[in-house]
């Protein structure tokens, strides 16, 4: 699936998404294939979820949008728990 971030205006549309892992009304967390996607804002909210396309759209007003390696947080993890 291909990964896709569109921004418009206060509309932030992802494609390629295969979890929210968390959405509040100050931040957004979803996370793709190897990687996570961390928006932070406010008066933030999903207005669309189809997670059999992918496809994931929050309203609101973001001030920052961060990619991590969600492979790499897990094996931190791992670490610190053996």
């Amino acid at each position: 699936m291909k990964k896709q971030i569109f921004i418009e205006d206060e509309i932030i549309q992802i494609r390629g998404a295969k979890k929210v892992v968390s959405s509040t009304a100050n931040q957004g967390v979803v996370e793709m294939e190897g990687e996570m996607i961390v928006m932070s804002g406010s008066d933030m909210q999903v207005k669309k979820l189809n997670l059999e396309e992918g496809e994931v759209v929050f309203q609101g007003k973001v001030s920052q949008i961060k990619f991590s390696n969600s492979i790499e947080k897990k094996s931190i993890l791992k670490r610190i728990f053996k």
